[in-house]
């Protein structure tokens, strides 16, 4: 898989994310990794990212999640665009 962020600093990281177990686990390691806000973001990117999968219009996402719609157009090239991470995650 070409990545334009693979290296072995992300290699690490991603092998140190496989390790945790359970929310908690991911709560505590997330916490001490970035700040609120850099969690916070994430967070709000995924639920973005599901809603457009769920075929959401934007005035929906907005009110939901308080997105801009510079990041919902962002999240939505990554959708449409991206390495399909979101399809792999969003499989039932």
């Amino acid at each position: 898989m070409e990545s334009r962020i693979k290296d072995e600093n992300t290699d690490f990281l991603f092998d140190c994310i496989l390790k945790l177990e359970t929310p908690e686990e991911c709560y505590a390691f997330f916490e001490d990794l970035c700040t609120v806000q850099e969690i916070k973001a994430l967070a709000q990117r995924i639920v973005v990212a599901k809603m457009l999968s769920d075929k959401k219009v934007y005035n929906e996402i907005v009110a939901k999640t308080g997105a801009s719609t510079a990041t919902i157009s962002r999240v939505n090239r990554s959708l449409a665009y991206g390495a399909g991470g979101y399809d792999k995650v969003f499989r039932d």
